[in-house]
């Protein structure tokens, strides 16, 4: 079994296991926890993308949604508790994030997510910002890996988080002369992407901006909030390719 078969084959396993376990354990809603369902219509309807530019350093940054209330929660349940069925809830929120850092870029625009530490891999079995983009849809080119550990990023401040990542990684010699939009799940202070831009662009590959699930609330920088003229609004019209290779399936439904 080659590792794309092996890959397809756990994640279908993971699924089904999650879905047993739905028939045998209390269900909770991953955005505010009603009991009895793993979304509520309330809580769907707070996910609903409000696309959103910040400018985190020089680099161009769209979220879908603000790291808050029930996008927080869903994110937590996510990426601290298992719940993988929160990456469907998300993923709109990450398309629409895509689309706007991606608009009025000459395609094809390759999606590289961020890396994802060893340890989290472990600790989770999945990689939270490549899941959240396959059921958005989107394809994912693994151009970045991990070069050293950093430390946990939580309790640092933004100069503490600049050095922390610094030189943590580096970008296969693939990259070299693709157009990059970065993919993350949420952006505090800019210190990972800018990493990541920074080990893309040291192989000659060009990032056109960035896009992540939910920003956290701005601390630095500027923040043009939806209905905004910047780009003239346009958030569609260019497809996302995979290892250079155009696909027609971004957008799909996954």
């Amino acid at each position: 079994m080659d590792d794309d078969a092996l890959s397809r084959w756990t994640r279908a396993a993971r699924d089904a296991a999650v879905q047993a376990l739905a028939l045998l354990l209390p269900v909770a809603c991953a955005g505010c926890g009603l009991q009895g369902i793993a979304l509520c219509a309330a809580c769907r309807g707070r996910l609903a993308p409000v696309p959103r530019r910040r400018v985190a350093g020089d680099l161009t940054v769209w979220s879908g949604l603000a790291f808050e209330g029930a996008c927080a929660r869903a994110l937590r349940a996510l990426k601290e508790r298992g719940r993988t069925d929160a990456a469907r809830a998300l993923a709109p929120a990450l398309r629409e994030a895509v689309r706007a850092a991606v608009a009025g870029a000459a395609p094809p625009v390759v999606a590289v997510a961020v890396p994802t530490s060893p340890a989290a891999m472990r600790r989770r079995g999945y990689r939270v910002p490549e899941l959240v983009a396959r059921r958005a849809g989107i394809r994912t080119a693994r151009l970045l890996v991990l070069a050293r550990s950093t430390g946990d990023q939580r309790a640092l401040g933004r100069d503490a988080r600049a050095r922390n990542v610094r030189g943590s990684m580096r970008a296969h010699r693939g990259a070299a002369g693709l157009a990059v939009v970065l993919i993350d799940d949420v952006l505090t202070t800019g210190a990972t992407l800018a990493e990541a831009r920074r080990a893309l662009e040291a192989q000659g590959a060009r990032v056109v901006g960035a896009a992540v699930v939910a920003d956290t609330p701005l601390r630095s920088g500027t923040a043009d909030m939806p209905g905004s003229a910047d780009r003239g609004g346009a958030v569609s019209g260019t497809r996302i390719a995979s290892g250079g290779t155009e696909s027609d399936e971004w957008m799909d439904s996954a």
